[in-house]
């Protein structure tokens, strides 16, 4: 399948506004409407809501999205899980966060440069992680039914529905999960958190360097084997339509600092549109735990210097290989503040 280079450019810069923001719907002057689907599934679904809390209860390091990083006499550094949201109610710093920034020299984000034209350079230089390149289309991997909602739901993105079969199924996932809502929020202007600590951290002279690449984050999603990623494009497909109430529940975990619920939330939903749970875990590997190994890497060297600020999602830190683990194994404290 020949399509012209115009076309091709259209397509990505179109999905580096998701990539770059993928985040919570919101609506001018404060959060677009949306429910805890979490008290639905007490209400309606008690065993599996249950599940979900037993799960949460059982995740290591889930209570706390702020901590001290303390070893020695290294100047104490931080780690702060962002969730990637324009919300107010995320985007507002804490005082926790206002001590963290006035007592480092550095911040380390997953990536130092999320701007559109660092995204677009990024992703033009991996298209083949985004868009087929081998013949295969995603029409073929899809009934038609699924299909057409997928170009439904791009042309919503505006982008060109009729080019959906060029995208591989992990980017039209992450297109679903940002609603019309959010991304007006986007054109407005508004930032999600990490960005605001980006600026915030530049504006006080502090230097601001990336754990990860964009290009390194493509690939991690990009190597998820196709069946997997097509499983999970049906599961995204089955929840489209209530994309303001998945992200208001991940806000209220979030808020309510009960990211242990998090996973648990989203396999519940998994396994209500039919993905097996060995196919959400090894998705959840992939994305999440494989990438806090290499942040760990990354991140030894800025804290045996101390005074630096790690800011990454949220769901990096908690759990049995997230990084509040991986960093007590490598010999660190870390104590939760907020």
């Amino acid at each position: 399948m020949k399509v012209r280079p115009t076309i091709v450019s259209a397509l990505l810069a179109g999905f580096a506004v998701c990539w770059a923001f993928s985040a919570s719907p919101a609506r001018a002057g404060g959060s677009c409407a949306g429910i805890n689907m979490l008290d639905e599934f007490k209400a309606k679904a008690p065993s599996a809501y249950a599940e979900i809390r037993s799960e949460a209860e059982a995740t290591p390091n889930s209570r706390a999205v702020l901590w001290k990083i303390e070893r020695g006499r290294t100047p104490p550094s931080y780690l702060l899980g962002t969730i990637h949201m324009t919300d107010p109610r995320v985007t507002a710093f804490t005082s926790g966060i206002e001590r963290a920034l006035s007592s480092t020299d550095t911040v380390a984000l997953e990536v130092a440069d999320v701007s559109a034209d660092a995204t677009n350079a990024a992703i033009a230089k991996a298209t083949r992680l985004v868009l087929f390149t081998d013949g295969q289309t995603l029409d073929d991997m899809l009934s038609d039914e699924e299909y057409s909602k997928v170009k439904e739901t791009l042309h919503g993105a505006g982008l060109p529905g009729d080019l959906a079969a060029m995208f591989r199924p992990w980017v039209v996932s992450m297109i679903l999960s940002v609603s019309s809502c959010e991304r007006q929020k986007v054109k407005d202007g508004l930032p999600v958190l990490d960005l605001k600590i980006a600026t915030a951290a530049r504006d006080r002279g502090l230097k601001v360097v990336g754990l990860e690449t964009i290009e390194s984050q493509l690939g991690a999603m990009a190597a998820i084997p196709d069946d997997q990623q097509v499983a999970m494009l049906r599961a995204s497909l089955k929840f489209a339509d209530r994309a303001n109430d998945t992200m208001e529940t991940l806000l209220q975990l979030y808020l309510a600092r009960d990211m242990g619920s998090a996973w648990p939330f989203h396999l519940a939903l998994a396994k209500e549109a039919g993905v097996g749970r060995q196919s959400f875990t090894d998705f959840q590997k992939r994305i999440v735990s494989d990438r806090n190994e290499q942040m760990r890497d990354a991140a030894l060297p800025l804290l045996d210097k101390g005074r630096v600020l790690i800011a990454v999602g949220a769901l990096h830190l908690v759990g049995e290989r997230g990084l509040v683990t991986l960093l007590r194994e490598a010999g660190y404290t870390l104590t939760p503040v907020e």
